[in-house]
């Protein structure tokens, strides 16, 4: 048989995508050098790897918990406005609906303002944001409000609900926005994670503020916010030393000076540091009443979990000014856990509103054990439908020397789509197994056409005859995969849960058949045909 590469480089080209797509299923996984942390992370991502392969498995093939919720919060629409007004308008919102620093946000250049806070799902309180909207200047009706949030709040829910999983020790989840009728929901999945450890970790919008509370100019107390998460440069690890834990922080260049002047002006420079006697066991306004000193409050999604003085040398560094060339000071909490927790909120962000879970989200735990058992149900489904495909073709053809390679090919390209999953990382579910068994059928649909074309229309002797054969059978086969792909481009541009992943398998393993696969088995065809 002869395989001289110039010209039969398709199959030579099958040959390295079979073999690179190896090298992607069944090379080590790198260990990577990042301590104890990267080591927990590892240890996470491998619960939801292969024991023997780089494949990874989603929450159907692993078991897990799926949340799918829509995002608290109500969207007035068409305002018009500049950006020098938003933030009157965000303040007056604020004060007219008694809501905190966060929960409004006004856009000029989507011309819209939301609120964000769990009272506004429902229509019952149009009315109530209509009137504050109107103290804003607007002449707005209920029928100008709708229930939900802008498609960029959206867009930042998704950004932070994916560090939140990332960073809070449960890789391999995933978040997507899903569409319903009339509502726009948040699918959140999470493999080999239980569904109080999800709920945990995104249910709370994370939300955390620094606050300055001190005596006043009249004696009576005042709390200000100084610090969100977008004013840290970077954040050190949750640590714990000489029995007190805390989180390392640095400030970014333009909180930094602003911060150090507060710190100033609130008298938290002065002599010996400042002392700091508040009780977490009761609410900011009854300390306010027992003389607490002045302290730094840790708030987290509206609630006080720490309050500490100024040591000497932060002090020092206040009043000398040093501070403001290097912003850096410790966050101490009450324990480790609530250092990390405060840690992860700071580095993933705070969530633009929190996930409606309880009234009109809907959660689904896996059982490990149960989804273990689709694995095997998973391939013999796919061994069947190989076995099915073989006796057909061999069948119709009774030439093993044809179908052999037939089928081979086929194989082929099923590996190779394997290979691509490991590549990207692409949780395989059974929406993508179903998408392999799309393929296995297409797929040999399409060199069932080649041969047809070759074999059928007599006997061929030369390649200018066989050239030309196999250019009108693929011109049929390329048209052919053209549909599928512009049928499934928009299932999985949209997200429509497990249609997108079944769209996204078939349509790879489409540009695979067409740009390796059948090119390679005209190639292997070829040479049997004019060999004989």
């Amino acid at each position: 048989m002869n395989l001289e590469l110039r010209e039969n480089w398709r199959i030579w080209l099958l040959v390295v995508f079979v073999l690179v797509s190896t090298i992607a299923v069944f090379a080590p996984l790198g260990s990577g050098s990042g301590g104890a942390n990267a080591t927990a992370a590892n240890a996470t991502a491998d619960s939801t790897t292969s024991e023997y392969t780089n494949l990874k498995f989603g929450l159907e093939l692993s078991g897990g918990t799926q949340v799918r919720a829509p995002l608290a919060g109500m969207t007035a629409s068409g305002l018009e406005f500049s950006v020098d007004d938003e933030p009157a308008i965000e303040r007056t919102v604020r004060d007219e609906l008694d809501l905190g620093a966060g929960d409004v946000r006004a856009d000029a250049e989507g011309n819209t303002v939301e609120v964000f806070d769990d009272r506004f799902v429902g229509n019952t309180n149009q009315s109530e944001f209509a009137a504050a909207l109107a103290e804003a200047g607007f002449d707005v009706s209920e029928d100008d409000i709708r229930m939900g949030v802008t498609q960029t709040t959206r867009d930042r829910a998704e950004d932070v609900l994916t560090n939140k999983i990332s960073q809070g020790g449960l890789p391999g989840g995933t978040v997507t926005q899903i569409a319903s009728p009339g509502q726009q929901f948040m699918l959140v999945e999470v493999p080999n994670a239980n569904r109080s450890e999800v709920i945990d970790l995104i249910g709370d919008r994370g939300q955390v503020e620094t606050v300055a509370l001190f005596p006043g100019e009249n004696g009576t107390y005042r709390n200000v916010s100084l610090l969100t998460q977008r004013d840290f440069a970077s954040i050190g690890g949750a640590t714990q030393e000489q029995g007190r834990t805390f989180v390392p922080v640095t400030l970014t260049e333009q909180a930094g000076p602003q911060f150090g002047q507060a710190m100033r002006d609130f008298g938290f420079d002065q002599q010996g540091g400042t002392n700091c006697n508040y009780d977490l066991n009761e609410s900011l306004a009854e300390n306010k009443d027992n003389n607490p000193g002045r302290c730094l409050l840790t708030v987290l999604d509206g609630e006080v979990v720490f309050a500490a003085g100024i040591n000497r040398d932060l002090s020092a560094s206040f009043r000398d000014g040093s501070f403001d060339e290097n912003p850096q000071y410790q966050t101490t909490t009450t324990s480790l856990e609530e250092a990390r927790e405060l840690e992860l909120n700071i580095r993933a962000g705070a969530l633009p509103t929190e996930l409606d879970i309880d009234n009109r989200g809907t959660t689904y735990f896996l059982l490990p054990s149960l989804a273990e058992r689709f694995k095997p149900l998973s391939l013999a489904t796919g061994a069947a439908a190989v076995g099915a495909v073989a006796l057909v073709v061999f069948a119709r053809y009774r030439r093993a020397e044809v179908a052999a390679p037939m089928l081979l090919t086929a194989a082929a390209e099923v590996y190779i789509l394997l290979g691509f999953a490991a590549a990207v990382g692409l949780p395989l579910d059974l929406s993508h197994i179903a998408g392999f068994i799309a393929v296995i059928g297409t797929g040999v649909d399409d060199l069932v056409i080649i041969a047809d074309e070759i074999m059928q229309q007599g006997e061929v002797r030369t390649s200018r005859v066989f050239e030309s054969r196999f250019k009108k059978a693929f011109w049929v086969i390329g048209a052919a995969a053209a549909t599928t792909i512009i049928a499934m481009s928009p299932l999985a541009v949209l997200s429509l849960g497990d249609l997108q992943g079944f769209a996204i398998i078939t349509i790879v393993g489409v540009l695979i058949g067409v740009l390796i696969t059948r090119p390679a088995y005209g190639d292997i065809l070829r040479v049997l045909v004019l060999e004989d």
